[in-house]
C-alpha cells in the first residue's frame, strides 16, 4: 500500500531512564529509550531499535542468560516479554506496581521482580507455548522499604535484594533446610547495589553514602542442603553454642564477618548513584553524582582507575561479559557512553536531543511534507509540502484545525485556468512556459525541433513548495519560507 509505513530507527536519542544490558557476546549494548529499546552494535558501527514499545518509558529491562529474551517494564509495572531474535512481543503482563528491577537466574529457569517492598520470582517461560508466560512461584517479604537491586548466585540457589531501608535480605531460591533468609545491616544510606562473590556466597554491599561492606560467610554453597527445617534449626543452634563456648575460652582468636571501606566522597564525588561488579575479574564500578566514576579491585578495595566522563549524574552501569567495556548512561543530559578502561579511550560516545524538538524535515522529493513544525505550547503542528496549501493539526485530538491556500497567484502555482489542447506537448501545456528565457535558475524545456545546443530555452512558470515551517516563541505568529519568498501570518484571534 502507498501509505502503509512501517517503523525502521529511532534516532535522535541514545538513553532515557532505566538500567543498561549487554548482549551475551558483549558487542552490542542494549538501552532503553523512552517507551521503545535501542541495541548498538559497537563492532559494526550499526544501530537498531526494536519494533516494540510500551505505554510509558521503560524503567527496567531484563535480559536472559541466552540473549534469547528479554522482559521490559514500563512505569506503571506493564511488563512485555520480547524475543531478541525474532524481535516479536509474546506476553504482555502488568504487576500493577513500578517495578525497580528484574533479573533473571544464571541457569534461565527463573526470574526476580523487585516490586515496593515484595520480592516475586516466577517460572521463567520456556520453548514450548504457553498459555501463562509468567507463573508466580514464591513471593518473598522482609524488607520495610522499597527494594532497589538484585543479584543471583552463580549456581542459581541464592539470590541478595538490596532495600531503602539499609539492610541487604539473602532469600533461598529453593526451600532449603539451613537457610530460609538471612538479613544484613551496617549501612546508613540507602543500598545502591548488592553482589556475590564467584562461586560463594560471601557479599558485597554498596550504599549511597559511599560504604562498601565485604560479608565475609562460614557456609559454602554446597553446604546449602534440604530436610526438615525443623532439625536442621536445631543442629545449627547446637553448632552456635559450641563455637560460642570455643571463643570464650580461646581469647586470642578473633572471627571478623564484615570488612567496611569507604569511597572519597569529598569534592567531586557526591553520592553514590549506580554500581556494577564483574565477578571473574573482581572489578567494582561505581558511579557518582557529579559524574565521575572509580574502578576498583575487591576484595583489597585498591583503587585502578578514576575519571570524571560527564557533568550529570550517572544514572545507570553495565560491564560486557569479558569486563574490558564499561557503560554509562545519565539520563539528564540522555548520555550514552562505553569505556575501555585497559586502554582508556571511548568505544561509543553519545547524547540525545535534551531540549525540544521544533521542526522535522520528510524525503524531499515531496510525496509527503517537507517541512513541519510544533507551536510553542506543543499543542498544534504546522505541515507543508509541495503544495500551495498548509495545514495546522491539533496533536492532542488528532485532527485537522485549518486548511488555508498561501497564495492565489496563477502565476506561481505553474497551473493554468483554462487548458488549450492545442498548445498540449508531450512535455504538457506550452501555456506554461515562459517564453521569455530569463536568466534565473528553472526547468529547462527543449522545445520541439530545437536542436541541441540551440540557445533558444524555455523555462517553467516557478511551483509554490513550502520548504520551511517555523512557530514564534510567543505562538501569535508564523513565517513560511516558499522558494525565494517569506510569508508571515498573524494569529487572528477575533
Amino acid at each position: 500500500m502507498k501509505f502503509s509505513y512501517k517503523f525502521s530507527n529511532l534516532l535522535g536519542a541514545v538513553y532515557r531512564h532505566g538500567n543498561l544490558s549487554f548482549s551475551k557476546d558483549g558487542n552490542s549494548v542494549i538501552s532503553p529509550v523512552g517507551n521503545r529499546v535501542s541495541v548498538f552494535d559497537l563492532k559494526n558501527n550499526k544501530s537498531e531499535t526494536l519494533p516494540v514499545s510500551t505505554n510509558k518509558n521503560i524503567t527496567s529491562v531484563g535480559l536472559s542468560p541466552d540473549g534469547n529474551l528479554a522482559i521490559l517494564v514500563d512505569e506503571d509495572g506493564a511488563a512485555v516479554l520480547v524475543s531478541l531474535l525474532t524481535r516479536a512481543v509474546l506476553y504482555h503482563h502488568h504487576f500493577h506496581k513500578p517495578v525497580h528491577s528484574v533479573s533473571f537466574s544464571p541457569d534461565g529457569r527463573k526470574f526476580v521482580v523487585t516490586k515496593e517492598n515484595v520480592v516475586l520470582m516466577y517460572h521463567a517461560p520456556g520453548k514450548n507455548r504457553e498459555f501463562n508466560a509468567f507463573v508466580l512461584d514464591k513471593s518473598y517479604y522482609g524488607p520495610y522499604d522499597e527494594t532497589t537491586c538484585i543479584d543471583w548466585t552463580d549456581d542459581s540457589k541464592c539470590f541478595a535484594v538490596g532495600s531503602k531501608d539499609m539492610s541487604t535480605w539473602i532469600f533461598g531460591a529453593e526451600r532449603w533446610a539451613n537457610l530460609i533468609y538471612y538479613s544484613l545491616g551496617g549501612h546508613r544510606d540507602i543500598i545502591v547495589g548488592c553482589f556475590f562473590e564467584k562461586d560463594s556466597l560471601d557479599l558485597y554491599t554498596v550504599s549511597q553514602d559511599g560504604t562498601l561492606c565485604v560479608w565475609e560467610s562460614d557456609a559454602e554453597l554446597e553446604d546449602l542442603r534440604k530436610g526438615s527445617r525443623y532439625l536442621e534449626r536445631k543442629k545449627m543452634e547446637e553448632e552456635r553454642k559450641r563455637r560460642a563456648e570455643e571463643e570464650a575460652h580461646d581469647d586470642n582468636e578473633e572471627d571478623c564477618d564484615i570488612v567496611e571501606h569507604f569511597f572519597s566522597t569529598e569534592g567531586i564525588c557526591g553520592n553514590l548513584t549506580a554500581a556494577a561488579f564483574h565477578k571473574d575479574m573482581h572489578i567494582l564500578v561505581t558511579g557518582f553524582a557529579s559524574g565521575a566514576f572509580h574502578l576498583h579491585e575487591l576484595p583489597e578495595f585498591n583503587l585502578i582507575h578514576s575519571l570524571s566522563i560527564s557533568d550529570q549524574r550517572i544514572s545507570a552501569i553495565a560491564m560486557n561479559p569479558t569486563g574490558d567495556w564499561i557503560g554509562f548512561g545519565c539520563s539528564g543530559l540522555g548520555q550514552l557512553l562505553v569505556w575501555e578502561w585497559q586502554s582508556e579511550s571511548y568505544v561509543f560516545k553519545q547524547q540525545g536531543h535534551f531540549n525540544n524538538m521544533a521542526s522535522l524535515a520528510y524525503s524531499p522529493d515531496g510525496q509527503a511534507f517537507t517541512s513541519l513544525c510544533y507551536s510553542a505550547d506543543g499543542e498544534s503542528l504546522l505541515a507543508g509540502g509541495r503544495s500551495k496549501f498548509v495545514c495546522i493539526y491539533n496533536i492532542k485530538e488528532q485532527i485537522l484545525m485549518k486548511k488555508f491556500e498561501i497564495s492565489c497567484n496563477m502565476s506561481l502555482d505553474a497551473m493554468e485556468e483554462f487548458l488549450d489542447r492545442r498548445k498540449m506537448t508531450e512535455f504538457g501545456s506550452l501555456a506554461l512556459v515562459d517564453e521569455g528565457a530569463g536568466d534565473g535558475d528553472g526547468v529547462h524545456l527543449t522545445l520541439p525541433g530545437v536542436k541541441r545546443g540551440d540557445m533558444s530555452s524555455r523555462h517553467f512558470k516557478p511551483e509554490i513548495r513550502v520548504t520551511s515551517l517555523r512557530f514564534s516563541p510567543t505562538g501569535n505568529n508564523s513565517v513560511k519560507l516558499i522558494l525565494y519568498t517569506y510569508y508571515i501570518y498573524v494569529l487572528h484571534t477575533e
